[in-house]
């Protein structure tokens, strides 16, 4: 009876080495012993090709791919054809203000023209070349709208001198209902008292108009003329002193003499300063 030769199975261990093995041998030229793998057999197997790349998606010229840039603000215009000047208010003023920001300064729109708004109109004046009296006609409403005045469809004649508008009129009227207050200096008191300054700043604020308070301030923000030039409701202005021109040879002012608010004949050699 045959038997099967088992002992050799505790003896040693047996090695796969049949056909599998030299297939790997001859392929990846590393032996197989048992299930540990010497070498790097997987490794060096038939190299794979790569997958196809996907089709490519159609190309995006970086032009049509970045964002538009947004369209530049456009600078605020300054749309009314009334001029400006110290002591206007409203929405005029502050079309003002915004436009002189957008050229760079740092005003509060508040819509009153007062000492910083002067200012800064004065300081664009004379970067662009136009005269610096710190009101904003024609000329300055234009360089600010960017060349484009805004005239409101055409351009007013002069008023004749020593002829009046409304709101000169009102300043003028002003003045005179105060004939007879007593002169005191540092007061503004209708009825009551006043000083040179307190009467032109009393008057001017009946027509909607805010003048500094002191007569230097009030000189400095206004724009001097000449005599023939001079409307009713402009200031007469002599060396510390100043009143309100009436029309013809006339002022109307507060002063140490006669001590009064009167009406009365131009004296001297004085200017003349306006803030139409």
């Amino acid at each position: 009876m045959a038997h099967n030769n088992t002992h050799r199975a505790f003896g040693r261990a047996v090695t796969p080495v049949g056909t599998a093995g030299r297939a790997l041998r001859g392929t990846g030229g590393a032996a197989v012993l048992g299930t540990v793998l010497l070498g790097s057999a997987f490794a060096a197997g038939p190299a794979q090709a790569a997958p196809a790349a996907s089709p490519a998606a159609p190309a995006i010229s970086a032009q049509a791919a970045a964002p538009a840039a947004p369209a530049p603000a456009h600078a605020t215009s300054v749309s009314t054809a009334e001029k400006l000047r110290w002591g206007s208010q409203g929405s005029a003023v502050e079309q003002l203000q915004s436009a002189l920001n957008d050229h760079g300064d740092s005003l509060s729109v508040d819509g009153k023209f007062g000492k910083l708004t002067h200012g800064a109109v004065k300081d664009f004046q004379r970067s662009h070349g136009l005269k610096i009296d710190g009101i904003v006609g024609p000329e300055t409403r234009g360089a600010l709208n960017g060349g484009a005045s805004t005239s409101g469809g055409g351009t007013s004649a002069p008023a004749p001198s020593n002829s009046a508008t409304n709101s000169q009129q009102a300043i003028v009227d002003a003045a005179r209902s105060q004939i007879g207050a007593s002169y005191s200096w540092g007061t503004s008191k209708p009825g009551v008292s006043f000083d040179c300054s307190g009467l032109s700043s009393y008057a001017y604020k009946q027509a909607g108009i805010d003048l500094p308070r002191t007569s230097s301030q009030q000189v400095a923000a206004g724009t001097t003329i000449s005599k023939s030039e001079a409307q009713p409701g402009d200031l007469v202005v002599w060396p510390g002193h100043l009143g309100i021109y009436a029309g013809g040879d006339t002022v109307i002012d507060a002063g140490r003499t006669p001590g009064a608010v009167t009406e009365r004949t131009i004296w001297g050699s004085p200017t003349f300063v306006t803030f139409r």
